[in-house]
């Protein structure tokens, strides 16, 4: 369900490029790849990252990245866990600190990400 979503973020990132931009890189003779690659991207990317992130950290939270490589969801394994030893909050606390650390260190990626392209874009 997230592609709508991320497809839009990145409709609404391309489309935030200012005109003249593109007409300029036009005028100097760079062919419609060349504009994306080297004067649309660059400039999308910077209003494109938050948003996306959101949606990474959201994906996450919805679903499990272990769930991807085909292996049984981390919260199921804990409800297998917890139902055959009867430990039921240390069990599910050790999930939520999994996923906590999930996405904190998905945030923190991109947040670093973020700043290294604003400096980049102030040089």
């Amino acid at each position: 369900g997230y592609s709508a979503f991320i497809s839009e973020v990145f409709r609404a990132g391309i489309q935030s490029v200012e005109k003249g931009q593109i007409e300029a890189a036009k005028a100097l003779g760079l062919t419609r790849a060349q504009r994306f690659r080297l004067i649309v991207f660059p400039q999308a990317i910077r209003t494109i990252l938050p948003p996306l992130g959101n949606d990474f950290v959201a994906m996450v939270k919805d679903s499990s990245l272990v769930s991807v490589l085909g292996v049984a969801d981390i919260t199921q394994m804990g409800k297998i866990y917890a139902a055959g030893s009867f430990r039921f909050f240390e069990t599910y606390s050790i999930v939520a600190y999994i996923y906590l650390i999930l996405t904190v260190g998905l945030s923190l990626a991109l947040r670093g990400l973020e700043k290294r392209l604003r400096r980049q874009h102030q040089q």
